[in-house]
């Protein structure tokens, strides 16, 4: 006789949450326009949730249904003994995944394919190292491609690269990133900006790319054809007739994701957020440190955060962002 395991975490909406995106940190050893201010005040140590509790909540979404867990920052390879926790989260029945910006990768890599990462997204806005420095502030692209190659010779199982596209910034790239990919064996998305956090290098409606346009743009020279393929993601993914790689597009402004929603982020303060794009979202540092190594409190408040899920985002261009954390701190 077969033991059933624990109900899923549905939510309202009937959306099973199989995907948990996981900060490990805040920190970054790039400033990219789009995603943090150039002097960035980070969180207190004491405010940071311990490895040990990162795991613990892991583990409870783990049992109760999460089937992929991504972990991101900031940068995560810049957590101090961050392979103590992939190794252990590499463990467990899950699909492991990580978003880099690649800058740790030439010594890393070969470590986390050992450790259990499965798949991986590296950031590469551009490929004009001027132009590269401009959009990360602090990043150098020769540190980054390195990254890339060692990632390509570490045996994980698949590789992608995100490119966020800005008009006037980088949109004269696409072509150039497409053709890079193809020749390097990868697969590549394009990100239409998330609306997150006051900046001041640019402003986000004149910036706007729409994934159509993009579309439109890259099959002048490489028509593409519709693909069914789904990575559990938010990337809508294309083939080429010519060539293994896979072109995505993940548009938050231009086609809304959220009706097949499947995702949650956690903050390394331990933040719950149910949304990238409102503010809903559960305290989860106060229940691990108030109940520790209380599996069931953990359990019951991930119960509880389904309840206030909300159906979808609403993001407006020409309006000041609502939501004013910063992507660092949401999770890339």
């Amino acid at each position: 006789m077969s033991v059933k395991g624990p109900a899923p975490l549905i939510d309202r909406f009937g959306r099973q949450v199989t995907y948990l995106r996981m900060s490990v940190t805040d920190r970054c050893d790039f400033r990219c326009v789009y995603c943090m201010s150039e002097k960035m005040e980070f969180l207190p140590r004491s405010e940071v949730l311990s490895l040990e509790e990162l795991y613990d909540i892991g583990e409870t979404f783990v049992r109760l249904g999460v089937n992929k867990i991504r972990l991101t920052g900031g940068e995560p390879l810049v957590r101090r003994d961050i392979l103590s926790l992939i190794e252990r989260l590499g463990r467990l029945p899950v699909e492991l995944v990580m978003t880099t910006n690649g800058s740790q990768l030439p010594h890393m890599a070969q470590d986390l394919v050992r450790a259990g990462v499965q798949r991986l997204n590296i950031s590469l806005d551009s490929l004009n190292a001027d132009k590269f420095s401009e959009l990360t502030r602090t990043g150098k692209l020769d540190k980054v491609l390195a990254g890339i190659d060692a990632a390509r010779g570490a045996g994980f199982k698949r590789i992608k690269l995100n490119a966020v596209v800005l008009k006037g910034r980088n949109d004269d790239e696409v072509l150039d990133l497409v053709e890079f990919a193809r020749r390097s064996g990868l697969d590549i998305s394009f990100i239409e900006e998330m609306p997150l956090g006051q900046i001041s290098e640019h402003g986000r409606a004149e910036a706007y790319c729409s994934s159509d346009e993009l579309r439109e743009l890259i099959s002048s020279r490489y028509p593409l054809m519709n693909s069914t393929e789904d990575t559990g993601g938010p990337s809508r993914y294309y083939r080429m007739a010519d060539s293994a790689s896979r072109i995505g597009f993940i548009s938050p402004h231009s086609h809304n994701f959220c009706g097949d929603c499947n995702r949650v982020r956690l903050t390394v303060e331990g933040m719950l957020l149910l949304c990238l794009g409102n503010e809903h979202s559960m305290d989860l540092r106060e229940i691990v440190r108030n109940h520790p190594g209380d599996s069931e409190a953990l359990e019951a408040a991930l119960r509880q955060a389904m309840e206030i899920k909300p159906e979808k985002h609403e993001f407006n261009l020409d309006e000041e962002p609502q939501i004013l954390r910063f992507m660092n701190m949401t999770g890339g």
